[in-house]
Parts: structure tokens; sequence; C-alpha cells
């Protein structure tokens, strides 16, 4: 608490300080989004309703306050990527970021972004309303870089139509879920499913299971599955033997003929046609799906269509799933009064009401206690059935900044086994080589 009264004190002298600045003259404040799909806007729309109410704040209290927002979304992390780096070379990195919480780690050793704890009070409202574990994702070194942007987590899909044509019924499916997280339901179950719709013409060869086309996030949910650990006490980890029971699954979906060999790089626009019409039997996805499927993809019935869960155990894990939040941060800028006022805007922007915008519109859970008061929320049956049934049970990525040279080499290591260039076994020796050669005594090997 100590820590944090200095650090009160700290923004808000760095507040007052902008006030002055901003009374002064107008001030522009640039915020930029990766990854974001039409139904994200908020991320960015969310510092306009910000920024209106500060300069309204302002007017009430007989000031002239006049901020400009200048918003970018790129709908690819490559190109997000890309074009901050570009910028931060060129000396005009914008004020705020959404970025994955993932980059906190290597862009704070870098000195591109500054901790967001020393502009906002973190025990006073809407900070003090923020999940715990979500400003615990947005940390690195015990510090609080970023606000949590948005909350979900990544379920399983199951085409119910297709689950009733291999023996279940309705009390089944309703109770599916219930038996993923107990572990009755296991990863072994999902490709016996699978075969079945296969094999019995439900569904095409390679469509009985039919995992995300492309790296993500989503493959740690399979390693955690079987067991594995990606970091303890501060060191990224290797379980050997959970890495090649993660590899093998999908090595056996490829055998049994439930998932195609060459599935990995499918367009993403052709696979989400694909599951939203059903032509899939056995997916996985995110939260933010159930707006792609019901808006792009013009899924008509949701719940009348599909049944989700948990990632489901395989052998030596349990029943999981991840949690990828977006975060706001603040990058470093020559002009410290605009960080302060950029600081500004993502707290308010984190308020339940306006964060309910974007959760609702885009499939995303909410970052703050209060949201489940928020009518909007609490009366969508999505939000509040994947908020129970998923969040409890919800890991995250380590913001280690290592974790980036881990991620590459693990998918290169499953890409290889799927799609038969290494065995299963090989393919981690590989990567346990890889990782010993650059990273050294950053990961324990086990």
């Amino acid at each position: 608490m100590t820590k944090h009264l200095l650090r009160s004190t700290v923004a808000a002298v760095a507040l007052a300080s902008s006030a002055t600045y901003a009374l002064a003259e107008d001030v522009t404040i640039r915020v930029w989004a990766g990854g974001s799909s039409p139904n994200d806007v908020y991320r960015v729309d969310a510092i306009d309703i910000a920024a209106d109410l500060l300069e309204r704040e302002a007017a009430v209290r007989g000031e002239e306050l006049n901020i400009t927002v200048e918003k970018k979304v790129d709908n690819t992390w490559d190109d997000f990527k890309q074009a901050v780096t570009l910028a931060a070379e060129a000396g005009n990195v914008p004020h705020i970021l959404v970025t994955g919480h993932e980059d906190i780690g290597p862009w704070s050793q870098s000195g591109l972004i500054v901790p967001i704890e020393d502009y906002v009070n973190l025990d006073a409202w809407p900070i003090n309303d923020i999940y715990e574990n979500l400003l615990e994702v947005a940390s690195y070194g015990g510090v609080v870089y970023g606000l949590p942007q948005d909350a979900e987590a990544r379920p399983f899909f199951f085409w119910k139509e297709y689950m009733r044509k291999i023996g279940y019924t309705d009390a089944d499916l309703d109770g599916l879920a219930d038996k993923v997280q107990s572990g009755e339901y296991t990863l072994a179950n999902v490709l016996e499913d699978a075969k079945k719709m296969v094999d019995q013409g439900v569904v095409p060869a390679g469509y009985g299971f039919y995992p995300r086309p492309n790296n993500g996030p989503d493959y740690w949910q399979f390693y955690t599955s079987f067991g594995g650990v990606m970091e303890e006490d501060g060191k990224l980890v290797l379980d050997k033997a959970a890495m090649q029971r993660f590899y093998q699954f999908f090595v056996d979906a490829v055998a049994a003929g439930v998932t195609r060999k060459n599935h990995i790089g499918t367009p993403n626009d052709q696979w989400w046609a694909e599951v939203a019409s059903g032509k899939a039997g056995i997916w996985h996805g995110g939260t933010w799906h159930y707006a792609r499927y019901t808006n792009q993809e013009g899924l008509k019935d949701f719940f009348g269509s599909i049944s989700f869960s948990l990632i489901p155990a395989g052998e030596g894990g349990k029943a999981n799933t991840l949690t990828h939040p977006l975060v706001y941060v603040l990058t470093k800028q020559d002009n410290e009064d605009e960080v302060a006022i950029a600081a500004e805007l993502v707290k308010i922007a984190s308020e339940p009401r306006i964060n309910t915008l974007h959760a609702i519109k885009s499939a995303h859970l909410g970052i703050t206690k209060q949201q489940s008061n928020i009518d909007l929320y609490s009366n969508d049956r999505w939000a509040r059935e994947a908020t129970e049934r998923l969040l409890p049970h919800a890991n995250a990525m380590p913001n280690n900044a290592e974790f980036g040279t881990y991620w590459n080499a693990m998918w290169a290591g499953l890409e290889a086994s799927w799609t038969g260039q290494k065995t299963p076994e090989q393919a981690v020796q590989d990567l346990e080589a890889e990782l010993k050669n650059s990273l050294g005594e950053g990961i324990v090997i086990r």
C-alpha cells in the first residue's frame, strides 16, 4: 500500500502538470491497436469517449481542454508490429498501444513503454475494480506497465447436430462441458468422436477435428492439457514429455483422418466460413468467435447449433483454457505531459460501462467486477455463460522477455511433427537443443 500511495502522489503531480499543459494548447493523442477486426472498434473508440469526458470535466471546472485522438487499427499482428517497429525507429511512436500482454516484457526492457503505475492511482476507481489476475498479466517484474483492455478465453466447440448423429443425446450435450471440466471427457475422446464423424460420413475427411490453421496462443493450451508448464519461478520451462504428447496428439489426428496433414496455412476466411456453417465437427477458438459467427458469418442460432467447453485434458494434464488479454500500454515520449494525459484516457476507458461496449460488441469478456452489474453485460447470454464456464480455469502466457523465442521454436516443432517432417520425439529433441543454445540458463529442461 505504501508503494501504491507513493505512486499515487507521483501520478497526481504528473496529472496536474498535464492539466496545465493541456490548458495552454491543444493536445493530440495517438492510439494504435493490433489484431483487431471490425467488431473491435472500441479498442480505439473508447479513447475517443474518454477524451470527450475529460474535456467535459475540464469545462465544468471552467477550463478549456481540446484533445484530438488519432486512431489506427491493424487487422493482423504482423502489420501492427511492423508499424510499431518502424515508428519507434523514426521516433514517432503513438502514445497508446493496444497489444498482447506478452509484449510487455520485451518492450519494457527495450525502453519502448513506461509503467502506467507511475501515472495513475492503482488503488482508486476504476483500476481498483479490475480483476487482480488481469493486472498481474499486465505487469512485468512486479511493476504494472499496462491496463487490461479486454479479457477472453479459448474454448472447444462442438457442432451439436453431428454429435447427435454419432450417438449423443441432448442431455449428453448439456452435460458435456461438465464432463470436460472433470476430466471425464478427454482429448482421446475428441479423436474418437471426430473419427466417428468421418467414418460415418457426417463430415468430410479432415474435418472431424478442425483446429486453428495458423500459429497462435491457442496451441499452448494443448501443451498445458498434457501437463506442460510454461514458466516457473521466473524461468521458462520445457517439459519434454508433455511437449511430445502434445505433438503426438496432432500426429494422431492426421493419422486418424480427422485433421488434414496440410491443414496449416488454410486461409483464415475459409476456416471461419467452414466452422460457422457446420462443415467441421469439433474445433477450437476464442470467445470473440461468437461475434464473428453471429455477425459476419451469419450463424442464426449459435446456442442451438454449438456446444462449448474448456480444452479437454490429455494424459498428465487437466482441462484448461488460455486467456490472452490485450492491454493498453503507454510509450515513452519526450513530452511527459502528453504521457500523463494518455494515462488518464486509458484509466477512463477502463471504467465498466465503457469497457462493456467493447466486451459485448466484440464478444470478449469484461475486465472489472462491476461489469456484472451493467445491464448490457449481465443480459448477454454469451458473456454470462462464457465467463462462468471458462474464466475460473484460465491461465496466461508468461510475460517473459524470452518467451517469443520459446514460442517460435515450439511452433516450428509442432509444424514439423504435424506435416510428417519429423517424429514428435525428433521434434522435441531438436526443440531442446535449440532452446539450450538460444536461452541457456533462461529455461529449465525437464
